[in-house]
């Protein structure tokens, strides 16, 4: 667990890192070509491919146990998050204030973190 750890510890730290670069970037870019504009703006997304890349990695060395539970837990958070995103859609129908879609993957890791410890008690 400790070289998944790392792995994702230095694509986070990675992430972080060309997400500010990016937002920084793209405000002296106001009036550029928005070709350009908009692949500053999607360099974020290399970073957050290797957060995807190191997760995949971490489930291929796992036993068929802790298979297990990822699977109920990344289960339980494609729902969770599914019915929570749902919801606020349409409260936003009536008045909540809008978020944007920047903030589905914070929820999901949420529901993720969430549905783990509901699978892992589950099999204790």
């Amino acid at each position: 667990m400790n070289r998944y750890y790392l792995e994702m510890g230095a694509a986070l730290v990675l992430y972080v890192l060309v997400l500010s670069l990016s937002l920084i970037a793209s405000q002296s870019l106001l009036d550029a070509n928005i070709l350009l504009r908009s692949l500053v703006a999607l360099t974020p997304v290399l970073p957050a491919g290797l957060m995807c890349w190191t997760i995949v990695r971490n489930m291929r060395r796992m036993d068929e146990m802790h298979l297990r539970i990822q699977f109920e837990a990344l289960g339980f958070a494609f729902a969770a998050s599914a019915l929570l995103t749902f919801s606020y859609g349409f409260l936003e129908n009536v008045g909540a204030p809008h978020i944007p879609w920047t903030c589905v993957w914070p929820v999901m890791g949420l529901m993720w973190i969430v549905g783990l410890q509901i699978a892992r008690r589950r099999y204790q």
